[in-house]
């Protein structure tokens, strides 16, 4: 080969396009909604989560909320039912599926191949499941992002490159068998003659699959790690068999149209889900939440959590869930414009939302930090807390321990640092270069 030729192939080589390396989400590339939704969210998780760490009360026949306290602990349990309990989940679901679509069209945008780009979501959502397993393990027996990360990895695989018409086709299939799954018990019981008796409201409370109670951490993270292994094995196969993942699929659609990113295009569409979701959701829960103070009468089989009245909760959550990421886009339209209209020059409530939106940035930061909060003081193998608290008092408890997320979020976000969460999980995504 002569010198000539060498220089040749060099030049080729050195004009050559190179294959872009796909990279994560930039900080200039974010859209508000999706993270301020994040950030209520997370909030609502926390409040959502506290009657599973009061291990000294008693619980009522759905063994979500417990039955004891005073007036204003009954005020905190009827809130749950109706607005929290079984709402924020789909919420959840709904923002990972969004955001999942986002990173995937940013991939293909600046280059990366539709192959590489999922293969990338596809290693994300099994780090997923690592660190949900562990987080598990270590804290947290109740973890999602394990779960969430199943469901990702077989919905991304099997959705993620399909085009729109097959994808709503999907997402209607999904709803459909949903809601027959969840309303055919409770047909056949009422045409039975036997509605009442539907459910087993002597089933062990659920509130003893996280072990709070448990006064050694050994012996808790053994029933932890149980449940997480039915919540990822079991609880995650059977959602995607049953259609429970069209909220998952309903994010992916939402993503490609960027209700979320631009809400100003699609405002009759998000006030009509914001109004209906909300009703929908809040008077599926309001059954449940009167039996359970006491002011309908009811039997304890269809107050249990496979009885008539958790049914309704569950099939109706997912409506409520799309109706506050809906409210939340459509004050996020009403913010920017007033913003940009120079109505509003309050600095606090501009900080504050910048504040909680830097917890949507670092959601799997902060949500594992709920769980540093939570257990070790709570749970009866550390201070044992939980022993002493009530409704009332654990939701003060799980407001601040969401306020401290937002001031450290908040901090990392003036320091323009991510969480530790997100470092460690773009590292095992993309590698030392990005």
């Amino acid at each position: 080969m002569t010198s000539e030729t060498t220089a040749d192939t060099a030049a080729d080589k050195a004009t050559r396009p190179v294959a872009p390396r796909p990279t994560g989400v930039r900080a200039t590339e974010r859209a508000l909604a999706p993270d301020l939704a994040r950030g209520l969210m997370l909030l609502f998780i926390a409040m959502s989560n506290t009657a599973f760490h009061l291990w000294n009360s008693d619980y009522g026949p759905s063994g979500w909320q417990p039955v004891n306290g005073n007036w204003l602990d009954h005020t905190v349990q009827f809130a749950m039912i109706v607005g929290l309990d079984l709402r924020i989940y789909p919420l959840f679901a709904f923002l990972f599926g969004y955001g999942m679509m986002q990173l995937y069209l940013r991939q293909t945008a600046s280059g990366t191949s539709e192959r590489k780009a999922a293969a990338l979501l596809r290693k994300r959502s099994l780090w997923m499941i690592v660190i949900g397993l562990t987080h598990a393990g270590l804290l947290m027996a109740g973890d999602i992002v394990g779960y969430y990360g199943l469901l990702s990895l077989a919905l991304g695989w099997l959705f993620l490159r399909r085009g729109d018409r097959a994808l709503k086709w999907w997402i209607w299939i999904s709803l459909t068998v949903t809601v027959a799954a969840a309303a055919q018990p409770v047909v056949t019981a009422a045409l039975q003659g036997e509605l009442g008796s539907l459910g087993d409201a002597g089933a062990d409370a659920g509130s003893e699959a996280y072990g709070a109670g448990e006064g050694s951490w050994l012996t808790a993270a053994g029933t932890r790690m149980t449940t997480a292994f039915f919540l990822v094995g079991m609880a995650a196969p059977l959602v995607l068999v049953t259609g429970g993942g069209f909220i998952f699929l309903l994010g992916f659609w939402a993503a490609r149209r960027r209700i979320l990113e631009e809400p100003g295009k699609h405002l009759k569409l998000l006030r009509v889900t914001a109004i209906v979701g909300i009703a929908v959701g809040w008077l599926g829960g309001l059954p449940a939440a009167l039996a359970h103070v006491g002011a309908l009468d009811v039997s304890p089989d269809a107050e249990s959590d496979t009885g008539a009245l958790m049914a309704l909760r569950d099939v109706t959550g997912s409506a409520a869930g799309l109706g506050y990421v809906a409210l939340v886009a459509l004050f996020v339209h009403w913010w920017t414009r007033r913003r940009q209209q120079q109505r509003d020059k309050s600095t606090t409530v501009a900080t504050a939302i910048t504040a909680i939106s830097a917890v949507g940035k670092r959601s799997l930061s902060c949500y594992l930090t709920h769980s540093l909060l939570f257990a070790p003081i709570l749970a009866a193998w550390g201070l044992g807390l939980g022993e002493h608290l009530t409704s009332a008092t654990m939701v003060l408890f799980a407001l601040g321990v969401w306020l401290v997320t937002v001031a450290g979020a908040y901090a990392l976000e003036i320091r323009g640092k991510r969480g530790p969460a997100e470092t460690l999980l773009r590292r095992l995504m993309y590698g030392k270069w990005t």
